[in-house]
């Protein structure tokens, strides 16, 4: 029996987590590494947790109970978890179990003391590291002792923290089964952590050292400040040293306490200050992170080591993956060199992660070369930096619409050795599409390239109806590049940037000339032709036709079947009613929260979603709303127009001012509109690809190579090919994607990253805001003062007339809201974004690119919003 509960270290490697649990199974991988020094020791393995837990059968009910507690339950959970503990601690460990830990033990030879670890099966896993969850004892006495604490590593499965941990990322407690490691004690002189990586910056070339006196616990429990150390290229390149601190060490008898470190810095050597006297040499840092690199080269991935120096000779005694490092993108090319990326959902106002055939479908549909990482999207902008012909047009664009993001690219510019310059080979240009020929105030334009547009998608789904099969995505292929056509017509590129253009010269010159801030907030309110702000408004139409029909209003606030639609018909006035929002979702059906990702529910498969909108806008509007608010914002802009034309002709040179500014105020009109539009087209088209994409997954379920139609969303687009030509699938591969998918909703994509895995934060770089205003980008002029709602998902949306939205991102599903609050902050967002269009379009005061709104800002806090200024006061 022995050898079923108790195995050697040196016996398991890092596959074999199911029976030693992570923490055994990495200490087993790192004894095999050349040069890597691991307390001797063993493992208790999960069949003897599995055989314990099948003494108490009544820990099942309390798993049950367990498994339906809502994580937020504190109390709860922290009652059922001490039970749960204190059943597994109290059931006697059997004679030939006690016997193999014993044996175990005496194999180890006279050693006095012992670490007592837990190892659970859930844990230093590739996408959740579980560090701190379980318990660890150390300086464990006698094998009494240490039967006592293999128990108590047992029952740490269920302590408050680890359940909670569990439950918050999806993990069956069932699932989980805890080995317990068993070492021999070190005495160290030091101990610490060390990272492979920047556990801040995520810069893999910096490694950071934390380090302290006695055995490392206290700088594990956070009871002192470590001393730190970075080393880049094998050079220590920065370190700071800790004031007076306490150290924990071994008692004789068994256990540890806690003592001041200042005798034992005195026996180091006679110092002058304490500050001057580092726990390392800097020899000794460099040969320790020497060995971490060759433990992480063994993993494959940056590691957090824990180690202990003993005789001026390190033990490691834990390695395990960093898992909150953002990963860095792989050029396909295989490309070595430095790059650097800016990420595409803090352009597109989705910053969340994208399932695999949603981040393939933007990528074979997008007119740049795109990179994945971290379930996110991002463009290499190396070359443009390093030519210096286009890096001040992509400096100009990026700056214009996200300073944080050109902030962050002239930090990485700033060191001379990452970006190199290359020669000029022609015209730079702006980066987003190239230089717009200029182009006349026509509206006709913009009504030409809507026809376009729907006649291309028209064809689309017309042809697309009849395929099937491989012939499927043959279709599609072709009907990608007839997508970025549409995309790169000149025409279409010529419209965006005439309209945006005009913008940016509007708010400088009228800057320049009245002292006008962000003049063309006004200029473009209720502009024509605008079909997400039209969005908006169509849904205060939708709520006019519902408001008279109270059966119909108070059937909608028990709204939870997404069939709810067939349902109203037979209510009072329903029919009016479904018809009203049948014509919306035909209209716009197929937008929704993140709609750049394929794989995301549409309104048209999830009406629900709008249901609390068009509840808030029957409460809150009377009857006619949309029509008037068009009708009051193109009022308020015609107003403006007069008064900025009226005052520039009183300036010197003010007739030819004033003309300039009228071209430029009929640019805007003609064409701000139309910058919405595009976007639309892309989601229409999108829809078509869904639904046939779904078409095809209902064969492969029928077929039974599928479990379920939205397994295709865990393939890219060229394996879901390969599936439907072969009519296998992989598995294995499907959830693993799941697995990833869920673990990228923990980590923040950052604005720019560089190939050295370097986040790169940006800064606004401003003293003309009061002390403690949050500072943003302003996007919307105007100032106002409400209600803070902080709402993350728009269908629990509660908004009354007066409240300040304020939000992650929003992307232009959000639109329909805009109609009911009274001003928006969000943490993503530039000038040009859908959000910030909108809110001009409506005039609603509004600043985004506000870092951790959601979180700075508490619902129901007061707040000001100085959207001409860019920064948002919380109230008292």
């Amino acid at each position: 029996m022995t050898e079923q509960y108790v195995w050697g270290l040196h016996e398991v490697d890092e596959t074999q987590v199911a029976v030693v649990g992570g923490k055994g199974a990495h200490l087993g991988g790192l004894s095999r590494i050349e040069g890597i020094r691991v307390p001797a020791g063993f493992c208790v393995t999960t069949d003897a947790f599995r055989r314990i837990m099948a003494e108490a059968p009544s820990i099942d009910d309390r798993l049950d109970q367990l498994s339906r507690l809502n994580p937020d339950d504190r109390e709860a959970m922290r009652t059922l978890s001490a039970e749960i503990r204190r059943t597994i601690e109290g059931i006697a460990i059997p004679d030939d179990l006690a016997a193999a830990i014993t044996r175990a033990l005496a194999q180890l030879g006279k050693q006095a003391a012992y670490a007592v670890r837990s190892s659970a099966t859930a844990e230093d896993l590739p996408t959740a590291s579980f560090a701190g969850q379980q318990d660890t004892y150390l300086n464990v006495v006698g094998p009494a002792a240490i039967l006592q604490h293999v128990s108590r590593c047992w029952a740490s499965l269920f302590t408050e923290r680890a359940v909670t941990y569990r439950r918050r990322n999806g993990i069956d407690h069932r699932t989980v089964h805890m080995a317990v490691v068993v070492q021999q004690m070190v005495f160290p002189h030091a101990a610490g952590i060390l990272f492979t990586a920047d556990p801040v910056t995520g810069n893999r070339k910096v490694a950071t050292v934390d380090a302290d006196f006695g055995l490392g616990e206290a700088l594990v429990s956070g009871l002192v400040n470590p001393d730190v150390f970075k080393v880049r290229h094998g050079e220590v390149v920065a370190k700071a040293i800790a004031a007076e601190q306490r150290a924990v060490q071994a008692l004789p008898a068994g256990g540890t306490h806690e003592v001041a470190i200042d005798s034992q810095r005195q026996e180091r050597q006679e110092r002058q200050e304490r500050q001057e006297q580092p726990v390392l040499t800097d020899e000794q840092v460099v040969r320790l992170v020497q060995l971490g690199r060759r433990i992480e080269a063994h993993f494959g991935h940056p590691q957090d080591i824990e180690w202990c120096l003993v005789d001026d000779d390190f033990q490691i005694v834990q390695s395990r993956r960093i898992t909150t490092l953002f990963p860095v993108p792989v050029p396909e090319t295989g490309d070595q060199g430095n790059h650097v990326y800016v990420s595409v959902g803090h352009q597109q106002m989705m910053t969340d992660p994208m399932k695999p055939l949603g981040l393939s479908m933007w990528q074979l549909t997008a007119m740049v070369p795109m990179h994945e990482a971290g379930g996110r999207l991002f463009v290499d902008v190396t070359r443009r930096l390093a030519s210096p012909a286009s890096r001040a047009g992509l400096l100009d664009v990026i700056g214009r619409g996200d300073p944080l993001v050109r902030d962050a690219l002239e930090t990485v510019l700033d060191r001379d050795d990452f970006v190199p310059s290359l020669p000029d080979t022609g015209p730079g240009g702006p980066p987003a599409g190239g230089a717009s020929a200029p182009v006349e105030a026509d509206p006709a334009i913009v009504t030409e390239l809507i026809e376009r547009s729907q006649v291309s998608i028209a064809a689309l789904e017309r042809d697309i109806r009849t395929k099937t099969g491989p012939a499927l995505f043959d279709f599609l292929l072709e009907a990608f590049e007839e997508h970025k056509r549409v995309l790169g017509d000149p025409l279409n590129i010529q419209a965006i940037m005439a309209g945006m253009e005009a913008t940016w010269w509007l708010n400088d010159k009228l800057g320049e000339w009245l002292g006008e801030k962000n003049a063309a907030d006004t200029l473009t309110l209720s502009a024509p032709d605008n079909v997400t702000s039209e969005m908006g408004l169509a849904l205060l139409d939708v709520a006019d036709v519902i408001r008279p029909q109270p059966e119909v209003v108070a059937f909608l606030r028990g709204v939870e079947d997404e069939g709810f639609l067939d349902e109203l018909a037979k209510l009072a006035g329903g029919s009016e009613a479904r018809d009203a929002i049948e014509a919306y979702l035909d209209r716009y059906g197929m937008r929704c929260v993140g709609e750049i990702d394929i794989t995301r529910p549409r309104w048209r498969e999830r009406p629900t979603t709008l249901v609390p909108v068009i509840l808030d806008n029957v409460r809150n509007f009377e009857p006619g709303a949309a029509e008037r608010r068009f009708e009051q914002g193109r009022q308020k802009a015609q107003k403006k127009e007069q008064d900025v034309l009226s005052r520039l002709r009183a300036l010197p040179d003010g007739d030819q001012k004033a003309d300039e500014t009228k071209r430029m105020i009929d640019q805007v009109r003609a064409f701000i509109g139309y910058r919405e539009y595009p976007k639309y087209g892309i989601v229409c088209r999108y829809f078509v690809y869904k639904q046939a994409l779904l078409e095809e997954a209902e064969r492969l379920v029928q077929a039974g190579v599928l479990p379920e139609k939205e397994d295709i969303f865990y393939l890219t687009f060229q394996e879901l090919h390969d599936v439907v030509r072969s009519n296998q699938v992989d598995d294995q591969l499907i959830q693993q994607r799941k697995d990833a998918f869920r673990s990228y909703h923990a980590l923040t994509p950052p604005r720019v990253l560089t190939s050295d895995g370097e986040a790169v934060t940006g800064a606004y770089r401003r003293d003309d805001v009061p002390a403690g205003a949050l500072i943003g980008l302003p996007v919307s002029a105007g100032t106002i003062e409400g209600r803070a709602r902080v709402i993350l998902d728009m269908a629990e949306a509660d908004l009354e007339a007066g409240d300040i939205l304020v939000t992650t991102f929003t992307d232009p599903s959000w639109s329909p809201l805009f109609v009911g609050i009274a001003g928006l902050v969000t943490e993503v967002g530039g000038l040009m974004t859908h959000g910030a269009v909108i809110a001009r379009e409506y005039g609603l005061p509004a600043v985004v690119g506000v870092e951790q709104a959601t979180r700075l800002i508490r619902d129901g806090q007061r707040i000001r919003v100085h959207g001409t200024d860019g920064y948002v006061e919380i109230l008292p």
